[in-house]
């Protein structure tokens, strides 16, 4: 069995297709910044406020836990990463290590990449600031659309580079986009 990790942008729909996945292919669902909130007693976010390296670092070690458990070696497996993965060099490498294009034979990991426009993520990302009363920490900046912009366009270039397979989940309900992973895995 493999380990389906999703990976994308803050609110590509990673989480929710992940759940739909699951169901579908009666496995288990892990969200990365779940796990790393339950490890550290504090949110990703507010390990983001407290400096980008602690972040990072919670969120390399929460990443090693769940590669050493036995769920990953033993249970059909749907993984959640974070919408900023892509820039932690660490956790990178231990995807990479894992799985994903450049291992892809051994045939535990499966990298997906759940795209979405820059401007449908910019939507969601102020829909959920307007219900939280604050944008993500990130983009804290003099022009928060633009920071968002740029950071989405990087992003997404060496996503698309790592993952196995690129899905398009714009304007698709979780369903949809768990239906077109389970056809490609």
């Amino acid at each position: 069995m493999r380990t389906i990790f999703l990976i994308g942008p803050k609110h590509s729909g990673k989480t929710s297709a992940g759940k739909a996945l699951a169901g579908h292919r009666c496995g288990s669902f892990i969200d990365l910044d779940e796990m790393i909130e339950t490890r550290t007693g504090k949110s990703p976010r507010t390990l983001y406020k407290e400096g980008p390296e602690i972040f990072k670092k919670a969120e390399t070690e929460a990443l090693t836990a769940l590669l050493h458990s036995e769920n990953v070696n033993n249970a059909m497996l749907i993984v959640a990463g974070g919408g900023g993965l892509i820039d932690n060099s660490e956790a990178l490498a231990l995807l990479g290590a894992a799985g994903g294009k450049r291992s892809s034979a051994e045939g535990k990991f499966f990298l997906v990449y759940l795209e979405v426009s820059a401007e449908t993520a910019w939507k969601r990302i102020k829909e959920a600031a307007e219900k939280s009363g604050e944008l993500p920490p990130f983009l804290n900046t003099g022009n928060p659309e633009e920071t968002h912009r740029a950071l989405h366009e990087r992003r997404a270039a060496a996503y698309k580079a790592l993952a196995d397979i690129v899905i398009n989940a714009e304007n698709k309900r979780p369903s949809e986009i768990a239906g077109e992973i389970a056809e490609q895995c």
